[in-house]
């Protein structure tokens, strides 16, 4: 599964980042009765954090770029805990997406879904996942997007 990933990967343009160390009192990755949970991933984009708000000065298609962001973060992060083995990975379960929005902003999902497109194109069916896409005030760091993940362990 890792040379279909790689593969994915280049036919999209894509590169996965370093997985990012933690900024704060946390780790990147529970494992827990077959179960990876993966703490919030924010976007970075040539080594620079996206940050701003939906509805005021990013527009919606830098925002899905930002949640695709934090969707290589999170491959890159299930990488690095599974020690490279991305055939290790079961199912993708669900994505939790939060973005830093206006009130009058309610294209949530729309962002989201540089995150779950990303996915899909990756790990095919088992990609396809449950997901909450829900609009906040702010975000640390001012980042424009971040998005935690559930993520099966193949039997």
């Amino acid at each position: 599964m890792t040379d279909r990933i790689d593969r994915a990967l280049a036919d999209l343009g894509l590169t996965l980042p370093e997985a990012a160390a933690p900024v704060a009192a946390y780790i990147p990755v529970v494992e827990a009765g077959g179960m990876l949970h993966l703490s919030g991933q924010l976007p970075f984009v040539d080594g620079k954090l996206v940050t701003g708000r939906l509805g005021e000065d990013v527009d919606l298609e830098a925002g899905q770029k930002a949640a695709q962001a934090c969707g290589l973060m999170i491959v890159a992060q299930l990488k690095k805990h599974l020690g490279g083995d991305l055939s290790r990975v079961g199912r993708v379960v669900k994505l939790g997406v939060f973005v830093n929005s206006t009130a009058g902003f309610t294209d949530q999902p729309k962002v989201a879904n540089g995150a779950s497109e990303l996915m899909v194109a990756l790990f095919g069916g088992a990609g396809r996942h449950a997901r909450s896409a829900v609009g906040v005030p702010v975000l640390p760091l001012g980042a424009a997007v971040e998005i935690d993940a559930i993520v099966a362990l193949a039997d």
